[in-house]
C-alpha cells in the first residue's frame, strides 16, 4: 500500500507540475496577445494621425495651388499694363521727337 500511496504523490507532483507549466505557457500567451493588440492600436492611432495630417495637407496644398493661380493671373495683368505702359510712353515720346 505504500508503494500505492508513493505512486499517486508522485502522479500528483507531476500532475502539478504539468499544471503549472501549462499555466505558465497560457499567461505568456497571454502577455503576448496584449503586447500585439497593444501594437494593433498603436498601428491604428498612428494611421488616424496620418490620415489626418493628409487631409490637412491636402487643404494646405488646394489653398496653395488657388493663390499660385491667383498670381499668376496678378501678373499677366501687371505684365499687359506695363506693355500698354511702355507703348504709351512711346508714343508721346514719339510725338514730341524723342
Amino acid at each position: 500500500m505504500a508503494d500505492v500511496d508513493c505512486i499517486e504523490k508522485t502522479s500528483l507532483t507531476d500532475a502539478v507540475r504539468r499544471l503549472d507549466q501549462a499555466v505558465g505557457q497560457l499567461e505568456t500567451s497571454i502577455q503576448r496577445r496584449m503586447d500585439a493588440d497593444r501594437s494593433l492600436n498603436a498601428l491604428q492611432d498612428d494611421l488616424q494621425r496620418l490620415g489626418e495630417d493628409r487631409s490637412q495637407l491636402a487643404v494646405t496644398l488646394d489653398e496653395s495651388e488657388a493663390r499660385a493661380s491667383r498670381l499668376e493671373e496678378a501678373n499677366k495683368d501687371v505684365s499687359r499694363r506695363l506693355v500698354s505702359a511702355m507703348e504709351t510712353i512711346r508714343s508721346v515720346l514719339d510725338a514730341h521727337g524723342g
